[in-house]
């Protein structure tokens, strides 16, 4: 079994090669007029809410080639990308996984991610030692290409402040 810091480092190893990789591939746009459904979190503590509102505005207009896709209902706490291949939601509460100690993680731009492959085969990743907790669900189809989290890390890392939330 490999050890905890073998993973991690295995998978900071990775990033370039699948940033790489699906540079070459290429990826398409998202379909005109589409727009993803993504419920907002519940109401999070307002100086949570007002980091999710900064973030928001510092959001990327593309994430791995897909164009901005309006999110439904609007809200400062979501954002979507390529229909729903890309899925961000801000002000979650903090996932129970984040407390064991053997769950994969990266770090990206100076941001931790919680790493969990989903049964349909995308991934789900969770910012950690933010004020305020970052999900961003990827579909199976794009969950390879890591250099996704380049752009939202940059964003995260200049609005959410460092720190441990507490709600």
């Amino acid at each position: 079994m490999k050890s905890r810091h073998s993973r991690r480092s295995s998978l900071l190893c990775a990033l370039p090669a699948l940033a790489a990789s699906a540079a070459l591939a290429g990826c398409s746009p998202s379909p005109g007029g589409a727009e993803a459904r993504v419920d907002p979190p519940p109401a999070p503590p307002a100086d949570v809410a007002g980091f999710c509102a900064a973030l928001h505005k510092e959001l990327p207009d593309t994430v791995a080639g897909l164009a901005g896709t309006p999110a439904v209902p609007a809200s400062d706490l979501t954002a979507a990308w390529g229909g729903s291949a890309i899925v961000l939601r801000c002000g979650i509460a903090k996932p129970t996984k984040m407390a064991d100690p053997e769950q994969d993680g990266v770090e990206v731009n100076g941001v931790g991610w919680l790493l969990e492959k989903l049964d349909d085969g995308g991934f789900r990743f969770t910012t950690g030692l933010r004020l305020a907790y970052t999900e961003v669900r990827v579909d199976k189809e794009h969950a390879t290409d890591a250099g996704m989290l380049v752009g939202l890390s940059a964003a995260i890392a200049k609005t959410v402040p460092e720190g441990i939330a507490s709600y």
